[in-house]
């Protein structure tokens, strides 16, 4: 059975009352139990954490490395500014999908760049909180795909 972890960083906390506009009105604690009714349907594991720390998020990445198969970031926005986590996830070698609620494109300048991207298997933005669903079908395609031959 394959593990993801769904790691939230900083204001993350404060879905459902931060900008309501932006990011919509549910809070983390119902996209949490939207994605652990998905992960019983889709028989994975599912790790969910939210840190304003960028110390405390790079430690939950690299414990990922041997417990999890892989990773769905959402960094908020430490990932305009974050390189420490950028080193983190190129460290512990799993694969990591990129998250955000807002298209972060279509936003302030400074939102479009990404420390997470390059190091990232893809980036799913602007879907609110069905992108983390559309993040755990990605990822587990990506965990059960076979190589070619």
């Amino acid at each position: 059975m394959h593990s993801i972890l769904i790691l939230n960083g900083p204001n993350l906390n404060l879905l459902g009352t931060r900008q309501p506009e932006v990011y919509g009105s549910e809070t983390l604690a119902d996209i949490e139990a939207r994605c652990r009714d998905k992960a019983a349907d889709l028989g994975i594991e599912l790790a969910f954490a939210q840190s304003n720390h960028e110390g405390t998020l790079v430690d939950l990445i690299h414990e990922s490395r041997g417990t999890h198969a892989g990773i769905i970031l959402n960094a908020g926005a430490y990932t305009h500014t974050s390189v420490a986590l950028r080193d983190a996830i190129s460290s512990v070698e799993l694969p990591v999908i990129e998250l955000h609620l807002s298209n972060i494109h279509a936003r302030e300048s400074f939102r479009h760049v990404s420390h997470i991207a390059p190091v990232a298997l893809g980036q799913i933005c602007g879907f609110g909180s069905a992108g983390y669903l559309l993040s755990m079908d990605a990822m587990l395609s990506h965990l059960t795909q076979k190589p070619p031959s």
